[in-house]
């Protein structure tokens, strides 16, 4: 069964770091981009950061220089650090996976997926 779990979520003030793990079992990540995406409260889902087959990142404006995204391709896993968080970042944060064929216009996909895992969701406090 083709799956991503997605984890490390949770309450932290402004300023910290949490760092989100998507874990995917059932397929590997050859030829595969994985992004992460979000949900605030009251406003829809958009785009994060995605990281490519190749290694290649890219981040929207909103966490640039704050998130960074990677992965392990031996534990099947794509991780997100995210620093110097701010309130506007609380959401819920959804990992998925699709063909890398995007490449800088991923953030597109949010548009086109019916469904989404759990999520994790982060809360950003003042």
């Amino acid at each position: 069964e083709v799956q991503l779990v997605e984890s490390g979520g949770g309450l932290v003030q402004a300023g910290g770091s949490l760092r989100l793990s998507c874990a995917a079992s059932g397929f590997t990540f050859d030829g595969k981009a994985i992004a992460w995406f979000r949900q605030a409260p009251g406003k829809e889902r958009e785009g994060v950061s995605c990281i490519s087959e190749d290694g290649t990142t890219y981040y929207s404006d909103s966490v640039k220089g704050r998130f960074t995204i990677s992965k392990d391709n031996a534990k099947n896993t794509v991780y997100l650090q995210m620093n110097n968080l701010k309130p506007e970042d609380t959401a819920v944060y959804y990992c998925k996976a699709f063909p890398d064929t995007q490449g800088n216009a991923w953030y597109l996909l949010v548009h086109t997926f019916t469904t989404w895992g759990q999520g994790t969701l982060v809360t950003v406090s003042s």
